[in-house]
């Protein structure tokens, strides 16, 4: 049996340039029991800020484990099955928007590509409020990832 080529690393500017490509990626908290929390979330890259953010309810699962224990990655999926980035840090769960416009609406709202903002701002902030939003933003410390160079 022949081996085939290592996976590499990718470099930290790579690694970014995945996150921002991406829209999709897996959460991943730690249970009460110390076991991880995977979800399929979409996220925003702020890669001179160096945070993910997310948009969840109040009430959801991964909200309160992320108040209990700030610990968290999201793992993204490269542009084929052999590569990928994960993206570690601690998160914090944000306010609930409470007032349609305010600051956590204003970030939901600013998380939205430009492409897909909402044609009614006023209602879409409404919503937010009706829906007890919080933003969840992990701010990372670690990056990293790899690529497998496959011909063929």
């Amino acid at each position: 049996m022949t081996q085939g080529p290592a996976p590499r690393p990718l470099s930290d500017e790579a690694l970014s340039n995945l996150l921002s490509k991406q829209r999709f990626g897996t959460l991943a908290t730690v249970k009460r029991s110390g076991h991880p929390h995977m979800t399929t979330m979409l996220y925003s890259w702020d890669s001179k800020a160096r945070i993910v953010r997310f948009s969840t309810t109040a009430d959801r699962v991964k909200a309160g484990h992320l108040r209990r224990d700030p610990h968290a990655a999201l793992h993204v999926q490269g542009g084929d099955v052999w590569s990928f980035a994960v993206a570690e840090g601690e998160a914090e769960v944000s306010e609930i928007t409470t007032v349609p416009g305010d600051a956590v609406g204003r970030e939901l709202l600013g998380m939205i590509p430009q492409a897909a903002k909402p044609e009614h701002e006023d209602a879409f902030l409404e919503q937010l409020v009706a829906e007890r939003r919080v933003v969840i933003r992990l701010k990372v410390n670690r990056l990293y990832g790899t690529a497998l160079d496959i011909n063929g």
